[in-house]
């Protein structure tokens, strides 16, 4: 099947033309509106609405994952063509294998060229998410809430030039 990251029109659009030319099921997780994905999927590409499923669960890269891979493993999908822009594949790609793969189900990279739209996610953004994902497959839940309600108060004590170093980090 084919996993796409909503978030950009062009990811939808090629996974509208992998779908076509590979006959393969495709989950649309935080795409665009149902009427032009509709339009993109069904009426540009001619696939079945059958086909494709649209999802609008998700709220971040994390949640992409969470919300969707209890269902996909009980549909028995035990890999998926992850599409996403190039830039945000690190990040998808490593939240996606840790969740994804804690259920059993192998991803495969599709990147989607972004050109001189492409934003290069730092390090820390990446591996806070990876983090973040690790810490959903141990708990059962998203711990970022959490964290900032507990954390909010020292963050607040530690000034505003430590809170300068964990903003431009990403943290």
């Amino acid at each position: 099947m084919i996993l796409v990251l909503g978030g950009d029109k062009d990811r939808e659009l090629a996974a509208a033309d992998l779908a076509r030319r590979y006959g393969l099921p495709v989950v649309v997780s935080g795409g665009s509106n149902p009427e032009y994905a509709h339009w993109i999927f069904e009426e540009q590409q001619g696939l079945s609405p059958h086909q494709v499923q649209l999802d609008y669960r998700a709220r971040d890269t994390l949640s992409n994952f969470t919300s969707l891979v209890d269902d996909l493993r009980r549909a028995r999908i035990r890999h998926a063509l992850l599409v996403t822009s190039r830039d945000h594949m690190a990040r998808a790609l490593l939240v996606g294998r840790i969740v994804a793969g804690s259920r059993g189900i192998q991803l495969t990279p599709v990147p989607v060229p972004c050109g001189q739209l492409c934003v290069t996610e730092g390090r820390s953004k990446i591996w806070g998410d990876g983090l973040r994902a690790a810490l959903w497959v141990i708990s059962g839940r998203d711990l970022r809430g959490w964290a900032a309600v507990r954390f909010a108060p020292w963050l607040e004590r530690v000034g505003p030039a430590v809170q300068s170093v964990l903003r431009r980090s990403g943290g």
